[in-house]
């Protein structure tokens, strides 16, 4: 393994908003998350990227095939939270972390110091750099940036600019503000701003005065007291929230026009249930809804729900075609994989990759047991009966089960 920390950020930036930003950065490094020592907590399949190619693509490489090793790019890292995840999560990556503040940097190298990080992958590198300045770099498999692009003055460079760094084949994970859930935090950020809080100490001490002050029944109390108070126990945390002097947010019309003028396509969001309408709708609505295209499905579930705050999704550079493991026959020809996202293995009782309980069967129970036993057997191979093909399917909606096509 190869660690390296440190290269010079470009003298001259290439977004205008990259001073302010890095200073606001350097006074409240974020996220805020405590340092500890030992692998981070839990999981994200987000940032594992088997898990992100069995959710995208719906099957994943064979562990069979020899392939070079899985280049990531964590594409303003903060204080480190996804890159820890990232090198435990794919073990043999080589990855590459950059952010544009020293302050955030400087707690990201001693949280992966601690967690033990650069052991589990090939290579780390973790510089003082702009997304924007990384030309020759390339090309990344997985590019992960989480929160990232709404601070740029140009996020539309950024976009293009990630684009340019990442493989024909490769997947990019972002994460971008709303506009409809976000209407009590660009609230809060304007009067704090009309007060002259700052975007320092001072407003940080204000900012919380003020939620202390307004009344019971305000419903920008409200909404923070319920949504937004644990999040923001942080100081770092509250100050990224209703301090920030650049950000940017959309509605999903805006934002599926800024991936296309960006030249890449959007292959899906990755938090899928959030765009169910089932949890909205029932009945006759319910039946006319689903008689609308895809995106118009989206956009009624935005026009729904006020309170999504952030979209998450990802993106590549090509049309991406799933495989939806329909024929029986290529099903029982498959080779299975247990997902590596369940908290609680080996057990009918686990958490999922979204930290939902789970309660498997006892032939659920035992078809991951038996793939993990013989990692290189097809389903149809493991003398499990007749029930091989509906226990298999029940697990892949659920994302337990991920599946290496046949090889041939």
């Amino acid at each position: 393994m190869r660690s390296e920390t440190d290269a010079p950020m470009n003298p001259k930036p290439s977004d205008a908003a990259t001073p302010v930003v890095s200073d606001f950065y350097d006074r409240f490094p974020y996220p805020g998350d405590p340092l500890q020592d030992g692998p981070p907590p839990g999981y994200n399949w987000r940032w594992c990227h088997e898990s992100v190619l069995a959710a995208v693509h719906g099957a994943v490489p064979s562990q069979a095939d020899p392939a070079a090793s899985l280049r990531i790019l964590d594409a303003g890292c903060g204080t480190g939270v996804s890159t820890d995840y990232l090198c435990h999560l794919n073990p043999g990556a080589q990855i590459l972390a950059v952010d544009i503040s020293a302050g955030a940097l400087e707690v990201a190298r001693e949280r992966l110091q601690r967690s033990g990080a650069a052991d589990q992958v090939d290579a780390l590198r973790q510089e003082q750099r702009s997304l924007l300045d990384l030309k020759g770099e390339g090309p990344f498999d997985y590019i992960n940036s989480v929160g990232v692009l709404h601070h740029l003055r140009e996020p539309l460079a950024g976009m293009k600019a990630l684009g340019s760094l990442l493989a024909d084949t490769g997947l990019i994970h972002l994460f971008l503000y709303a506009d409809g859930g976000r209407w009590e935090i660009h609230r809060t950020q304007s009067a704090l701003s009309r007060l002259g809080a700052g975007s320092g100490a001072e407003g940080l001490r204000l900012g919380r005065e003020l939620f202390q002050v307004l009344p019971e029944g305000n419903r920008l109390r409200q909404n923070y007291e319920q949504r937004w108070l644990i999040d923001t126990a942080a100081d770092s945390n509250f100050a990224d929230m209703y301090l920030h002097p650049q950000e940017t947010s959309y509605d999903l019309r805006r934002l599926f026009g800024l991936i296309e003028t960006a030249g890449l396509q959007f292959v899906g969001f990755s938090n899928p249930s959030v765009w169910d309408l089932s949890r909205l709708l029932s009945g006759e609505l319910l039946e006319r809804a689903a008689m609308l295209p895809e995106r118009e499905q989206w956009l009624l579930v935005e026009d729904l729900d006020p309170e999504i705050s952030h979209f998450e999704f990802f993106v590549a550079k090509q049309p991406v075609q799933s495989n939806r493991w329909e024929d029986d026959s290529a099903l029982l020809q498959a080779i299975g994989r247990r997902q590596s996202c369940l908290w609680g293995w080996p057990s009918s009782s686990l958490l999922g990759p979204d930290l939902e309980p789970i309660a498997l069967s006892a032939s659920e129970l035992a078809l991951l047991e038996a793939v993990e036993r013989q990692p290189n057997t097809a389903l149809g191979d493991l003398n499990l009966g007749p029930e091989t093909v509906s226990i298999a399917r029940g697990l892949l909606l659920r994302r337990l089960l991920l599946l290496e096509a046949c090889r041939t």
